[in-house]
């Protein structure tokens, strides 16, 4: 579909004007370095019209995941998540969260309460814990102790062990959910892989660590994805939010649904929150035409190739790695450090992520990025420095409108599933690179409104979302559970 010849003959005067030196002797060269440079990173440029093709083939395959009959071949699972209530604001007490999804595991004690203006309050106290890498990868059982040990020291520090107290798991992981305490993990990603956790109840694997260890009880009354995590989290803060995301590690959206277009699911009154697991789109081929060499390295080198692929053109665990290849192939074409790199900067891994938001918030004396570069085993000239600020950019930006695209696909689908010209929508937002990166936020929100002319949109980016969220769901099912049982 795609044709980079009309990019690569026009001069994209908006990047390499901007910085080539004008003055010196080296000035002619300058600009014939940059022009060579910019028809390289022009592969990264998508037009609107390519955008709403993106845009339109999420959009199928979210009909081809909602249906039975197409499900099991479609590339976004759509997975009903059993969240159908909200808050009201009337939950009360205290709840015990946990959050797993990256390297680091947080416990969360969350207490919410009643307030004179607001009607509610929550009031957090947490603790991060680091997983090692045998317990990511060596065996469920190994995974699951290390977690129920790590809610021991908090509950020791906290001074609550004697209290049982329910409990909301936010598991980042696509999981097909049999009820709202009951979910089967279908494959790990972001790196985990602990064996006999594919296939099994989550919750289970966690109620036998916690009885193993056997110096607490806990009851575990709601598992979700950090995605619903955050949109349960913002509806607090704003009514109308019916969309969460998460833009870090990973990525990924839910929203809520029709309950009659959810078939996996029986029931046609009111809504369903899912979890579209859009992260595995293009996984059957729907991305190919947009994929760049770039693309199929850092797929073919990850711990899962063919998987997960319109993650690995925003997410923060490839944008690092992504912008290595591409100083390599510059400096491969005599473009970049005289044509040599260090052995770091060969090294697969070594370019972080951070050093994209790092060198992207550098707009003066490139000071941060000779830094950067430096500690990379390259000694650049100011004009290296400004092509490898250029390379992050065009990455970035690149990610920023997928992103915005396939956001747009699910609020223009929520749109005509309610019949409505107009409407107001709010999405709750979390993650590093929505929260750290200087640009993508701006250029992310931009692509979401051009794409959705009809739409009035707000962006809450969420705070403790993943944690406080998964506890307000417990809040709601503990609920629920005390109306079912009084009559």
């Amino acid at each position: 579909m795609r044709s980079h010849s009309e990019k690569e003959n026009k001069s994209s005067e908006l990047n390499w004007k901007r910085f080539v030196p004008m003055t010196g002797g080296r000035c002619k060269m300058d600009l014939h370095i940059m022009k060579k440079v910019d028809q390289i990173l022009s592969e990264f440029e998508l037009s609107k019209e390519e955008l709403k093709e993106v845009m339109g083939r999420m959009q199928r395959e979210m009909h081809r995941g909602l249906r039975v009959e197409t499900h099991n071949e479609a590339s976004v699972k759509m997975l009903p998540t059993y969240v159908c209530s909200t808050p009201e604001g009337s939950e009360v007490g205290d709840f015990l969260a946990l959050d797993l999804g990256g390297t680091n595991f947080r416990v969360m004690l969350v207490m919410v309460g009643e307030d004179e203006e607001r009607g509610w309050k929550v009031e957090t106290k947490h603790h991060m814990y680091s997983i090692p890498e045998d317990a990511m990868t060596g065996t469920a059982e190994m995974l699951f102790d290390y977690i129920a040990e790590c809610i021991s020291d908090f509950l020791d520090k906290h001074h609550i062990k004697h209290k049982k107290l329910p409990l909301g798991f936010t598991f980042s992981f696509p999981v097909r959910h049999e009820d709202l305490d009951k979910g089967i993990l279908l494959n790990w990603t972001k790196g985990f892989k602990a064996s006999g956790a594919e296939g099994n109840n989550i919750v289970g694997l966690l109620r036998d660590a916690i009885k193993r260890r056997g110096d607490f009880e806990m009851d575990v009354v709601a598992m979700v994805n950090d995605t619903v995590a955050t949109m349960i989290s913002c509806y607090y803060e704003d009514r109308s939010c019916e969309v969460g995301m998460i833009v870090g590690t990973g990525c990924n959206v839910c929203y809520m649904e029709e309950m009659h277009m959810v078939e996996l699911v029986e029931g046609e009154e009111g809504r369903m929150c899912v979890n579209t697991e859009w992260g595995a789109f293009g996984d059957n081929g729907e991305l190919e035409d947009f994929r760049l060499e770039y693309d199929r390295v850092v797929d073919e080198s990850s711990l899962n190739p063919g998987h997960q692929l319109y993650e690995k053109l925003i997410s923060g665990k490839y944008m690092g790695e992504l912008v290595r290849l591409v100083l390599m192939k510059l400096v491969n074409e005599d473009l970049l450090f005289n044509g040599e790199a260090s052995e770091t900067l060969k090294t697969r891994g070594s370019f972080e992520t951070r050093f994209v938001s790092q060198i992207e918030s550098d707009t003066g004396d490139r000071k941060q990025i000779y830094n950067i570069l430096s500690s990379l085993g390259v000694l650049p000239s100011e004009l290296d420095c400004d092509i490898v600020r250029l390379a992050c950019e065009s990455v970035s930006t690149r990610a920023a409108h997928m992103c915005g695209a396939g956001l747009a696909g699910v609020v223009n689908l929520m749109r005509e599933r309610r019949c409505l010209d107009e409407w107001k929508i709010t999405v709750g937002v979390d993650g590093s690179v929505y929260k750290l990166h200087p640009r993508f936020k701006d250029l992310f929100h931009k692509t979401v409104r051009e794409l959705t002319p009809n739409g009035d949109i707000t962006f809450i980016q969420s705070e403790e979302g993943s944690g406080r969220g998964a506890a307000l769901i417990s809040a709601v099912a503990c609920k629920m559970a005390a109306r079912i049982i009084t009559p």
